[in-house]
């Protein structure tokens, strides 16, 4: 027998005002909502799938189209957060085992290494020192340095906010001197309408002032690891010496890039201040008010002081042991120090370490070296270069400049560390391909993924800045374009005039 096939619509129908019916309508409600809230998760799916079931391109294997397909859904997931980020992660991890076959001991493998271990104890040092609470005493620091000019007081704090964050990591400055910030502004004037462009200059401040030093180490952000951890990767042989010059330490890196943070710094505070006018050219109403907060605080006592002695060793220690044991094992022990110690509490580091982003890391490093074992990076990178070609920038200085604005393009629509770690195998293959030095097309990567001024989400320093209420998505691209451009000039001024004296 023949029943004709009922509509949606029908059996709504003939189930209303039932308990069925009732049940029926809570489950669709359900599921449009639950499908519109995850569609952009089911878009990446369609796309990854429509990748692996399509005609096979010349020149890639299957394994390739499949990680290729891998990293398209990634970056989609990455860019548009349908799901927890640390979600996306665990896709990678069973996507391996899954669909390319790796046994999971191997990828467990690939997960964790030293770069790994160097961002998960970077994070654990930046709770330690945040929870000293130091950021009067720093505000108080700085305008002693300074004086009260505003122009003087807005370059201190990009100054300290970048020699901070050159070591410790952007997010952790952010966090630390944002109380700095809004502490100067609200001693100004408690109604936030009367300090709007005082505001911006100085939180702006903080932000790019740690957002252009976080380039100049390896501690300064997950990307520098990352791009240290690929150039091992993928160039070095411990059988041929001529590779030793791909084993990037604390010291050599530091060489390549921290003059390009120091050369940019006065630039932030020109822009800032061409950009927005400051209400207030003398900020001496708050510096008063800030003094006597701080002298009723007292002097700083023994746990802060060894706090500093114990950073101060880490970072000795990042300089001259870490080609020894590694960069990693020096920022745990470092953290280990701090909890025995008794100056911060595991339950502190435990709930102010974003473990998920420890995991997103190690995972995107993970799916970046199969890029480069399934020859995917390199398929890439050979079309990329050959689109390149008849606008003549396949090498040299045009391949620089595409470089940078690639990388700054996506590190503006997510984390710079995960724009590393997507592009990082692409662009060493694009440079061993065209007979660049992968060690300068590493760096242009890793430094223009530090160029994310355009939108709040783009780096943890704008977003954390954002937070305080005081900045609109607006300020953002007015004066982001302007830092973008500038640090661009510089970083390829750089790596035409000054690295090739560094031997690469």
């Amino acid at each position: 027998m023949n029943f004709p096939r009922a509509t949606v619509t029908e059996i709504h129908d003939k189930l209303e005002g039932t308990p069925l019916g009732s049940l029926f309508d809570l489950f669709s409600d359900f599921s449009i909502h639950y499908v519109w809230e995850k569609r952009w998760f089911f878009i990446a799916l369609a796309v990854g799938a429509a990748m692996v079931l399509g005609p096979l391109p010349e020149g890639l294997t299957e394994e390739g189209m499949i990680v290729l397909a891998m990293s398209v859904m990634a970056t989609i997931m990455f860019i548009t957060a349908p799901i927890p980020l640390p979600g996306v992660a665990l896709l990678i991890v069973l996507g391996q085992i899954f669909l390319l076959g790796i046994d999971s001991s191997t990828v467990a493998k690939t997960l964790w290494n030293d770069s790994v271990l160097f961002i998960l104890g970077s994070l654990m040092l930046a709770v330690a020192v945040v929870k000293q609470k130091l950021d009067r005493r720093i505000a108080w620091l700085i305008v002693r340095i300074t004086g009260t000019k505003t122009t003087r007081v807005c370059f201190g704090i990009s100054a300290v906010s970048g020699l901070l964050a050159s070591f410790i990591g952007e997010h952790t400055v952010a966090a630390m001197m944002l109380p700095v910030g809004i502490t100067l502004v609200t001693l100004t004037s408690d109604d936030p309408r009367k300090v709007r462009s005082l505001a911006a200059v100085l939180l702006f401040s903080i932000a790019y002032g740690a957002s252009v030093a976080g380039i100049g180490t390896p501690s300064g952000g997950a990307r520098n690891a990352i791009m240290i951890g690929y150039w091992r990767e993928f160039f070095y042989d411990p059988s041929n010496p001529e590779t030793f010059k791909y084993i990037i330490d604390y010291v050599r890196w530091m060489t390549f890039a921290y003059p390009m943070f120091l050369i940019q710094l006065p630039f932030v505070t020109l822009i800032l201040f061409f950009t927005f006018k400051p209400e207030y050219r003398d900020l001496s109403r708050a510096v008063v008010k800030l003094r006597h907060q701080v002298e009723s605080e007292g002097a700083m006592n023994r746990a802060d002081w060894v706090s500093v002695f114990l950073f101060f060793l880490v970072l000795l220690g990042w300089i001259f042991v870490s080609d020894d044991v590694g960069m990693g094992t020096i920022a745990v022990l470092g953290a280990t120090a701090f909890l025995v110690a008794g100056l911060v509490k595991w339950e502190d580091i435990n709930s102010g370490v974003n473990w998920g982003v420890v995991l997103l890391y190690g995972a995107a490093i993970s799916l970046g070296i199969e890029m480069k074992d399934t020859g995917a990076a390199k398929w890439v990178a050979e079309s990329f270069l050959s689109m390149l070609a008849p606008l003549g920038a396949d090498e040299g200085f045009g391949l620089w400049a595409a470089v940078s604005v690639l990388t700054t393009a996506v590190t503006n629509t997510m984390s710079n560390g995960a724009a590393v770690a997507v592009l990082g195998p692409v662009v060493l293959n694009m440079a061993d391909v065209a007979g660049e030095s992968p060690v300068i097309i590493g760096f242009i990567t890793a430094v223009s993924s530090a160029f994310a001024y355009l939108t709040v989400v783009g780096t943890p320093a704008c977003t954390i800045v954002y937070a305080s209420g005081y900045l609109k998505t607006t300020d953002f691209l007015a004066v982001g374009w302007k830092m973008a451009l500038t640090s661009t000039v510089i970083m390829l001024l750089s790596a035409w005039l000054y690295w090739p004296l560094l031997g690469v």
